[in-house]
């Protein structure tokens, strides 16, 4: 019954995060460029987001591959490359620097988007392990269950002559 209750629980665990990682996805309204768009075409982009094109985002491995290869692709043209840490700490040294500033916004923005996804597809992957372990769970209770009928089923098909005859040749065995 353990494993039963478990596997309940763990199958909630897998809905809720879904369905969470869904619904604020989807009040984000993200969507892919469209397929054969020119925002598809960097190397560095197209292949982990043409299967997507288009749809809009609310899964976590839509939230991953927008967030490592089209986000991640263009921040690292934003600054040359550098994080806004890097980026934040220039514009410290010279706060009358428009352009470092406003490479600061861009980053610091940017990079809490792909944050803020990938976070996302965390969560909705806790919840894909989640459901692992309640179909590990109602299969192990299945089995228990299983070996729990045929234990019965033994003991109904044994009487108690044969399991006495049986624990008494055994027992001098062990003692030995």
């Amino acid at each position: 019954m353990v494993l039963f209750i478990a596997g309940g629980l763990l199958l909630w665990g897998h809905s809720f995060a879904n369905d969470n990682v869904r619904n604020q996805l989807a009040a984000e309204q993200i969507y892919f460029p469209a397929k054969g768009s020119k925002a598809l075409a960097d190397p560095r982009i197209g292949p982990y987001l043409n299967k997507y094109a288009g749809q809009q985002l609310v899964t976590g491995p839509q939230a991953e591959a927008y967030a490592d290869h089209f986000i991640k692709v263009h921040l690292s043209e934003a600054a040359d490359g550098q994080t806004y840490a890097q980026v934040s700490q220039k514009a410290q040294a010279d706060p009358n620097n428009a352009k470092l500033t406003g490479q600061v916004e861009t980053l610091f923005r940017g990079e809490t988007l792909r944050g803020l996804l990938l976070e996302a597809y965390g969560f909705w992957k806790l919840g894909q392990i989640a459901l692992i372990a309640a179909i590990a769970s109602f299969v192990l209770g299945g089995v228990m269950l299983l070996l729990t009928g045929l234990g019965l089923l033994h003991l109904r098909r044994t009487g108690p002559a044969e399991e006495l005859a049986f624990s008494h040749k055994a027992a001098p065995a062990a003692a030995s």
